[in-house]
């Protein structure tokens, strides 16, 4: 079962991507509001799967990636963004993200780039 760190500052977000990706069976091993709490989980759980908002406060999710990075290449990363920053996009690109969300979105659209990053969904969508 692939884990998976949703990283948001809005707790809204959070509850919006857990609610679309626990019925299929992935396991949800932590919930990060900002830049520095997504680092220290990363290292805590080490996911497969990381959905990283880029605009936070305290450390953005470009700053902790770079630094995720320096870990780990293994890790995808989808960039979730409300805006269009193509600086950032061009940054996160850079450093190896696998897919990019812009928000609003709906939970397929969150599903696909999950399906996109990892290959397949997990086997028994049901659950374990």
């Amino acid at each position: 079962m692939s884990k998976v760190l949703i990283v948001d500052d809005a707790l809204f977000m959070r509850k919006m991507i857990r609610t679309a990706l626990e019925p299929l069976g992935f396991d949800i091993v932590g919930e990060a509001a900002n830049g520095f709490e997504a680092v220290d989980m990363f290292n805590e759980f080490r996911p497969d799967l990381m959905t990283m908002d880029i605009v936070m406060p305290e450390k953005t999710g470009l700053e902790a990636l770079s630094e995720i990075r320096r870990e780990s290449k293994d890790v995808k990363v989808i960039m979730i963004t409300a805006i269009d920053q193509r600086d950032s996009m061009l940054e996160a690109m850079r450093l190896g993200v696998s897919d990019f969300v812009v928000k609003p979105f709906n939970e397929d659209r969150i599903v696909s780039a999950v399906e996109k990053s990892l290959g397949d969904l997990p086997e028994n969508s049901g659950g374990q």
